[in-house]
């Protein structure tokens, strides 16, 4: 693998838990969001990944048979389909007539347990970026 397919290799990884990371920052801001432009509350969002083959060339294209390298892109953020929570408050000015208030289906330790775990894939490229900056400064001393 050369320098910068594994350079390639990292910073798709890191697009992909920042976009993460902001839906999830986005899921959190709206946690309490009873009405949107659409009706109704703020539906909970996820991205969906995919890997993408790393083109490096004729050769590569034979080795993938055997050692299949692929990024990551977010292909779609597809919204959560499952029920509003319904809480009673009839004060609110979005309860329904039975009083019920339909609040997003968003899960506060969910989403951040998934924050958790998007930091920690963000840094496990940035470390594997420095790994490789610091293997080729190694590999270029060894030429002098």
């Amino acid at each position: 693998m050369s320098f910068l397919t594994a350079l390639n290799l990292s910073s798709s990884g890191l697009s992909a838990q920042r976009l993460r990371m902001d839906v999830i920052a986005s899921n959190l801001a709206n946690i309490s969001t009873t009405r949107t432009a659409g009706g109704g509350p703020y539906r909970r969002k996820s991205p969906v990944f995919q890997t993408t083959p790393v083109e490096e060339g004729f050769a590569s294209t034979l080795q993938r048979f055997t050692s299949p390298l692929a990024g990551v892109r977010v292909v779609d953020v597809v919204e959560d389909t499952s029920p509003p929570r319904r809480v009673y408050d009839p004060k609110h000015p979005d309860a329904d007539r039975s009083g019920n208030v339909a609040y997003p289906n968003i899960n506060l330790v969910a989403e951040m347990v998934n924050m958790l775990s998007a930091t920690r894939s963000y840094e496990a490229n940035v470390t594997a970026m420095r790994a490789t900056k610091d293997m080729t400064l190694k590999a270029m001393e060894i030429g002098r």
